[in-house]
């Protein structure tokens, strides 16, 4: 049975935590404090016991010169005991119709190593983000800052003006500071992360609004979420779902699309689909990981 996390359920979720990750008592206050929230919290509960929770941090990501909510997944996690029974797919699938409530298109997860990502790889998510792109040097802009907020100015100005990034408010950027602090301010890198479009209508408007001149059509392919299985016309800027017999452009399955729109290493792929969809430089780095 899946619930959202409560008063009642919190500290079930914390101690979960804490026997998988084996993280700090310093780190986890930290996150519990400023990042954990009910609300972003679903538990997978066997018996009355929590024995399986992930969270979806809402974040703002700049997309083709929009910002958009995403769900960063994050504490994605499973008593030992109760793990290879499906209760972390149910945890996924259910967060997939949760944000589509919530009108979030995409979800992002930076996965543990290598060995995991195919797990993920079975609910539609993908690699989007290479790990080792550089980072800004915290410690160097608090030592030449005056205070957190002018050390936040100088941290935001690296992202806000990317595309294809996760931005940060101050509060997030307070938090970080703090995390970083604890372990004297190491040099960060940029992370290697997946993706998973949950709305591939919603970002396709996006996408068709900045570029007017291309006029295409894709048809989607969603084992999972039905509503992406569709024939997407693009044309003069706008998107619409198309029920005729009409010349197909591109098929493709969602994870393949999620690399597309997100302009990842777009000039891997066929000419074709690398003349619509332009290649960006996804990064992602300073998620409390």
């Amino acid at each position: 049975m899946i619930h959202y996390a409560d008063n009642t359920t919190r500290q079930q979720v914390y101690d979960m935590w804490k026997t998988v990750f084996g993280d700090s008592d310093e780190y986890m206050e930290i996150y519990f404090r400023e990042k954990y929230r009910n609300e972003n919290t679903l538990i997978y509960f066997e018996s009355g016991k929590a024995v399986s929770s992930l969270q979806m941090l809402p974040f703002d990501f700049s997309f083709h010169g929009s910002e958009i909510p995403v769900a960063y997944f994050s504490g994605l996690c499973t008593l030992p005991e109760a793990r290879k029974k499906g209760f972390m797919g149910a945890l996924i699938k259910k967060s997939f119709g949760e944000m589509d409530e919530k009108g979030i298109p995409l979800a992002i997860l930076v996965p543990q190593d290598k060995t995991v990502m195919k797990f993920y790889r079975q609910f539609g998510f993908t690699q989007t983000f290479d790990a080792g792109a550089p980072l800004p040097d915290l410690q160097k802009i608090m030592v030449e800052s005056e205070n957190l907020h002018n050390a936040y100015e100088i941290f935001d100005s690296f992202f806000r003006q990317r595309d294809m990034t996760v931005q940060k408010t101050p509060d997030d950027f307070r938090a970080i500071v703090e995390e970083a602090a604890l372990f004297d301010f190491p040099v960060k890198k940029g992370l290697m992360a997946m993706s998973r479009i949950t709305d591939a209508e919603k970002l396709l408007i996006i996408f068709a609004k900045k570029y007017p001149q291309i006029k295409v059509s894709v048809k989607v392919s969603d084992p999972i979420i039905g509503k992406n299985n569709a024939v997407f016309v693009i044309k003069n800027g706008s998107v619409s779902k198309s029920s005729k017999k009409e010349t197909t452009h591109f098929y493709v399955e969602i994870d393949a699309l999620t690399q597309l729109l997100l302009g990842y290493k777009t000039s891997e792929f066929s000419n074709d689909y690398r003349l619509v969809f332009p290649e960006k430089q996804p990064l992602i780095g300073f998620m409390m990981e």
